[in-house]
Parts: C-alpha cells; structure tokens; sequence
C-alpha cells in the first residue's frame, strides 16, 4: 500500500494520484468490447423510424445465422438536422452481440452485405476502430526486402533419364530415392526423426509434408528445405486441393487461444474448431470449422477426407447427412449464394472431374479479353435414400447457379455409392437393392452418359453384390468384383468372387444415323479370391489383388489391349475379349498396399509394420508383373511414389512423340547400354583389384618362404612351370530375349 503524509495533503481533487488503481483494476481494451462491433453506410433516418431499422437489422443478422444480437444491444448516435429541425441519424451504429465469436462472425459473413440498392453494409470490430485511429497520419515506406531466390520445386522433373522419386519410411528415417529398374534405388535425401507419424505428397508431388506435434511442415527443392509450416497442435489428417493451393488439416483437439505457442495465428473465431483451411503460398489461416456439422452427433467417427474440392480448387464443399450440402468458395471462404443447399435425407456427394480437353477450353476462356465467353460451371452429384413414400433419388446438379441438370429415382435402394469416370463422361451410381422380403441383396449399375443430350441412364443388373468398382483412368472400361459367397462380411475368411470386364460398345452408324453406344460385357472371371483393383495411371493395364487376407496374396497382371500375332489382332477386332490377356501371376506374402507409379511402368507391392510385423518390405515389378528387385526391411513403414504435374505438352507435340517413339527409344537404348557398360567397368576395376592384391599376397609369401627355405638349408622351390603362363579374361555377353512394344497413353 502506498504510503502518505496526513500534513502534505493534495490541494485539490484533481491532483489525486490514481495510476496505482487504474493499473489494478484496468479492464483490458481488446477483452472488454470484443463482442460489439460498427455498422457503417446505414440508411440515415428520423426518430420515427428508428425502430424499423433496428428490426431491419435484427431480421438481417438472424437471416445471415450469426446469432442474436443482446436485448437492447443496438446504439445508434443522433444528432440534430438544422434544416428540418428533428432529430437524424448519423449513418452508423453500435451492435452487441452475446458473444466475441458472434461478432468475428458477423464481421465475415456480412461486410459488404447489400442491405438494398443503395446502401452496402461496412462492418469492423469496436476494437479494430481504436487500432486504426493510432496509425501515424505519415506515411512510412517499409524496408525493401533483398531478393532472395529459392530453388526450383520441380527441379526433380529435369533428371535427363526421366526416373521417378519415392519415399521410404522406416523405423525414425525417411529417404528420398531416384528408382532405378533393376539397380538399387540411389539415395538423394535422408534423415532421421523427420516426421513424427507419416509423411505425405501433395497431389502434383511439389510438397513432402510431415507430420510434428505442434503443426504440418512442408518440404521441397533439390536440398529438401523447408519451404512453410501450418501451426495445429495434434495434427492428424491432412488434405490437399487438386491444384495444391490450399490445404486442410485435422485435429481430434479442439483449438484453444491460451495453447503456449508464439505467434499463434488463432482468434477468437476460432476457438473450439479442430478443421482448418490454410493458403499454402502465404501460410495464411483462411477459415476453420468444427468437426462436426451438428451440434447433436457426439459421436467420435470422422470421414476423410471431410471436405471435397472441385477439380479447379475453385469450390469445396462438406454434407451434413439428412439435411444439407454447403458449398463454399475461394479464397473468400463463403458459402456460395450464402446459404446452403438444403436436400432432405442427403447422404453423400461427389463433384464431377474434367477432361484435359475440357481444361484447356477453361484455359482459352480465361485468356478472353472481353470476357464473352460464359464460364464452365462444376456439377455435383448427390443421392437421397428412401423417405415415406418418397423414393431414393440421385440428382445432377450445377454449381454455382444451383439448377438441378438430371434426376433419376430408384426403388428397394439399401445404399449407393457415386463413381465418376476421370473425363467426367459418365457417372456409375452403384446401387445395392434388396429383394422384397429383404433377406438377400443385389446390385444395379446405373450409368449416366453426361456429355449427351438429356442425360441418357443406361442400367447394368448384376445378380450378386458388388464389392469393389473401378473406371479406367481416361477411358471408358471399367471393372467389377462381386461375389455370392455367404461367408463375405465375416471376420478372418477369404470369399470366393468373381471379377467381370465390361467396355463401351461404338457400334458403326446404320444409314447415316449413329446408334447407341452401350456397355457390354468383356470377360468373367470366376472362383477367384480377389477382392482390390488398380488400374495404372495410364490406364489398359490393370491388377487384381487379394489385399489383407490371411491365406491368398494373390496378384493378376492383366493386358487389356494385348497386340500378338496378326491373327489375334483380327479376333480382337471382332471380339474385345480377344485382347484381354492375362500377363503374368505372382504372390507376395502379406501385402498390405499396391501403388502405380505415375508413368505406369512400375507398381509396388509392400508390407507394412502398421498391419503385422511378418516379412515386412517391398517388392518393385513391372507392368508384365517381372519382379524387378525386392526388399525385406525391419521397421518398413510406407513407400510412396512421387506424383507428376499434368504434362505442359499440347496433344499435337503428344502425337509428333508417338509417331517417332522407334527414333527416341533408339537414344534411350544407347543410354541404357552405356548404363550397363559403366556398370560393366566398375565390375573389371574391382576384379582387376583384387587380382593385384592376390598376386601381391602371393610375391610376398614366396619370398618368405624362400627365405624360410634357405635358413632350413633347403634348395629354393622350382617355379619355372609357372614361367610363360598368360591368363586371359573373356567377357561374353548374350541377349537371351529383347522385346519392343509402343505402349500409348
């Protein structure tokens, strides 16, 4: 306490010392008004009609769902008008919301919301108003920053021998290797402790993200630099936007303000969030969301990833099941139309993918100066199961106009799962049916050719359940697992299924008019225990595997443009089935996972310490299914290859490369056979070393012995025999097989 002098009193009141007070009882600026916020560019109005503005208001906020604003929590300066004498506004107000985050959220959701023609609502938080009105009235120029150049993050795309780049995860390290076919893979890159739980590509292999306790860090370049962290304490999951511009990242702890972390980029809005958006180029937090999209689920189950992204990065979108889809654009972050599509019942949904052709046109409009070319605009599509005596529903839908394209109803629907082709030519809506005593199910394929007039569905009955369905990457065949077993479901069995082929039939116009072309079926395969496909990335080539079972690893390499002798040429023309060949079957025990390379020349197999600790490693084949090498490693985590970007070659310089594909290769067998030779000569060098070092082993242990030998009194050894004797070393190299095939893309 601070001490006084009774006789040594202050004159007057004003010259009263109350610092000591103030400083204890001081209410901080930035906790005591960060609920009210400033609405500016209000109408100016009468006393009269101040009422009807404030329910005006009321009516706005509660429309844009940022919460209610406090009882009496709406002030608005008056002042007097000189020419007609009555009380005015002055065109702002004060508002009060219950809470901080209502106000984050009204800032957000409503500045610059058009309250009529005239008048466009300019809010801003109470306490922003005080920060800006310290700014210094001159203006200062920043510090130039010195330029500084970063390495190219695609540099890996100018390796002269075009090889592609894996990651390996295993025990605490992680190495960055170049595959190199039937070599060792070289190591570029390694590092122990670098991540904390897995690492992760981004979609165009620019980023190596890993995983640490306090956030996401991203790396790349030929040094492996860190090039940004994402801050996100408990960071699980994580999802990138097609085009790598955003990214999202998933923690099961809700964010909280006071977490310890300097320079934490969380506000008040975000607060009890655990889903964030991030700006990958800047490192800007853009939006965070609950996990949860109703406050009533408790329950702790999580889809991945939560939101979906249309093909552009322009849109993303999230459902709440049984009421609606929120679709929300960037870089604003809003939903689009401002409010959500509300669809009763709505389960799922699946944004439509584009073609290259389709891209390139996005491309050109994009260019146009004036702007006469309408946008493109994204569809979604969406089902709906069964509700009173409504039917289940899918429906084709336009984004952002809102307008429903196509809608098809299905009867006796237990579930649906939506199945877009990669051109976005046709949609597959798998639908499995119940009988009407509902003791047995089966499926229906119900296919929509999108790119034709109206919509056309073709429908596919399939007589048993389909477990697994996959289209061909850029084509139109796809593949199908079903099975009839009544063990499939079960823990720890391995059901019998069968695999069916099915392709698109272009039957020739009849009389100049062009029939409809229909799906049809290749080839069944029956008494199988398959129950995986993967297409490669180029697609024609396809294997079917037995993933995670107990006792089947099996592995199909199949062909289905298979060229052989000119006779199997003319059948395949007549018949599909002809060309679909069956190249190679091979096991690995245990496999876990199967990865495409992105050319589609290699695929591995590998298992992983995460599912069972059995001859873990990895295995590379080919597209033939010839194992190319084979690795058994303890701690073997996970191997992923390194995505490409979109190739930057135009469709004509595409077809120039194949026409003339017999004159590159020719550079690249020279390539491959100087590869051998230097091979070849490290081998002689290292023989020839060791030939030096036994003969030098063998000089010096004769001159010992002669020397033991002359001690002994003993004549010295006879090595005349050895005089005049040449040793010669003939290397013979013999082509056992050669083989050249043009594979297209």
């Amino acid at each position: 306490m601070i001490a006084f002098d009774i006789n040594n009193l202050p004159a007057s009141e004003d010259e009263l010392d109350y610092s000591d007070i103030e400083a204890k009882y001081q209410v901080p600026f930035e906790e005591g008004f960060d609920n009210i916020i400033v609405v500016d560019k209000v109408p100016i109005v009468e006393e009269s009609k101040k009422d009807k503005l404030f329910r005006t208001m009321r009516k706005i906020f509660r429309t844009a769902g940022v919460g209610e604003i406090k009882e009496g929590g709406i002030s608005m300066p008056m002042e007097l008008n000189a020419e007609t004498g009555k009380q005015t506004s002055k065109g702002f107000l004060f508002i009060e919301m219950e809470t901080a985050e209502q106000a984050n959220l009204a800032v957000k959701q409503l500045n610059n919301h058009p309250m009529d023609r005239s008048h466009i609502l300019a809010i801003n938080r109470f306490t922003d108003i005080e920060k800006y009105s310290q700014l210094k009235e001159e203006y200062v120029e920043p510090e130039e920053e010195k330029f500084a150049e970063r390495e190219h993050l695609r540099s890996w795309l100018t390796d002269p021998q075009a090889r592609d780049q894996f990651v390996l995860h295993r025990g605490d390290e992680v190495i960055i290797n170049w595959n190199r076919r039937t070599e060792p893979p070289e190591e570029i890159h390694k590092r122990q402790y670098w991540t904390e739980t897995y690492v992760q590509w981004s979609p165009l292999g620019t980023y190596l993200a890993t995983f640490h306790r306090q956030g996401i860090a991203l790396w790349g370049g030929p040094s492996w630099n860190k090039i940004i962290r994402f801050v996100h304490p408990g960071v699980k999951l994580i999802d990138f936007s097609p085009n790598e511009r955003y990214l999202v990242t998933w923690s099961n702890e809700p964010i909280t303000l006071n977490n310890g972390i300097p320079g934490s980029p969380f506000g008040m809005e975000d607060e009890g969030n655990q889903l964030i958006i991030w700006d990958v180029h800047f490192g800007a937090l853009l939006r965070s969301f609950p996990s949860s999209t109703s406050p009533d689920d408790t329950s702790n189950k999580i889809t991945w990833p939560m939101f979906k992204w249309s093909h552009n990065d322009k849109y993303f979108g999230r459902v709440t099941v049984g009421q609606q889809i929120s679709i929300y654009e960037t870089p604003g972050m809003g939903l689009v139309g401002r409010k959500s599509i509300k669809v009763e019942g709505v389960v799922d949904f699946e944004w439509a993918p584009v073609s290259e052709r389709d891209k390139e046109k996005e491309k050109d409009k994009s260019k146009d100066k004036h702007g006469d070319k309408k946008a493109r605009e994204e569809i979604i599509s969406f089902w709906t199961p069964e509700i009173g005596n409504q039917p289940a529903r899918v429906t084709l839908m336009s984004i952002p106009s809102k307008e429903i394209i196509r809608t098809k109803n299905l009867f006796s629907v237990a579930n649906c799962k939506l199945h877009w082709q990669s051109n976005g030519d046709f949609l597959c809506v798998k639908v499995d049916r119940h009988t009407k005593t509902k003791k047995s199910k089966f499926a229906n394929l119900e296919i929509f050719r999108v790119r034709e007039k109206d919509i056309p569905v073709e429908v596919i009955e399939v007589k048993d359940t389909v477990i697994a369905f996959a289209w061909e990457p850029k084509g139109e065949r796809f593949v199908i697992i079903t099975t009839n077993d009544p063990t499939y479901g079960q823990p720890n069995t391995t059901p019998k299924t069968s695999v069916v082929f099915y392709y698109l039939d272009k039957a020739k116009p009849v009389n100049g008019t062009q029939s409809i072309a229909n799906f049809k079926l290749i080839k069944t395969l029956d008494k199988k225990t398959t129950n995986s496909i993967f297409w490669s990335p180029r697609g024609r080539h396809v294997i079917l595997a037995t993933l995670r079972s107990q006792s089947n690893f099996d592995l199909e390499f199949w062909d289905l443009d298979f060229e052989g002798t000119a006779e199997q040429k003319e059948a395949a023309r007549q018949d599909p089935g002809a060309s679909l060949q069956l190249m190679s079957v091979q096991e690995h025990y245990n496999v876990t996972d199967i990865e495409w390379d992105p050319t589609g020349r290699y695929v591995i197999t590998s298992s992983s310490m995460w599912r069972h600790s059995a001859e873990i490693g990895y295995t590379i084949w080919d597209f033939k299914g010839t194992q190319m090498q084979r690795y058994l490693l303890d701690k073997f985590k996970q191997l992923l290859w390194r995505p490409r970007p979109r190739s930057l070659l135009t469709n004509e310089q595409k077809k120039k490369v194949r026409r003339n594909l017999r004159e590159y290769s020719k550079v690249f067998e020279e390539e491959d056979a100087l590869a051998q030779t230097s091979v070849s000569k490290e081998q002689i060098a290292h023989r020839r070393r060791l030939m030096d070092e036994w003969n030098a082993w063998r000089k010096r242990v004769e001159s010992e012995l002669a020397e033991e030998r002359e001690l002994a009194g003993l004549p010295p050894v006879d090595t005349r025999e050895d005089e005049g004797v040449e040793v010669i070393e003939e290397w013979v190299e013999e082509v056992v097989e050669e083989t050249e095939e043009i594979v297209d893309e």
